[in-house]
């Protein structure tokens, strides 16, 4: 859902879909499942389309670190032009 879409609702409205992200979002331990309805629910309610609701999977644990470690790297090497 886009933020175009979410402009349009009234401030009930987004009160109501902030409040349900909050409490049902996987990374604050709500279930996938029940979020993805959600979700759904409210897609239907704006004039989206349909789209598909996709979730990226984020990485976990030694290769989640590696990544940290190699960006930090990166920043660290760059020139600084001051």
């Amino acid at each position: 859902m886009s933020n175009d879409e979410r402009r349009d609702w009234s401030p009930a409205e987004r009160a109501e879909y902030r409040r349900f992200v909050r409490t049902h979002h996987p990374d604050v331990g709500g279930d996938p499942e029940v979020f993805a309805a959600g979700l759904r629910r409210f897609a239907e309610r704006s004039d989206r389309g349909g789209a598909p609701i996709v979730f990226v999977p984020t990485k976990r644990g030694l290769p989640r670190l590696v990544a940290a470690l190699a960006a930090r790297r990166r920043r660290q090497r760059r020139t600084r032009v001051l």
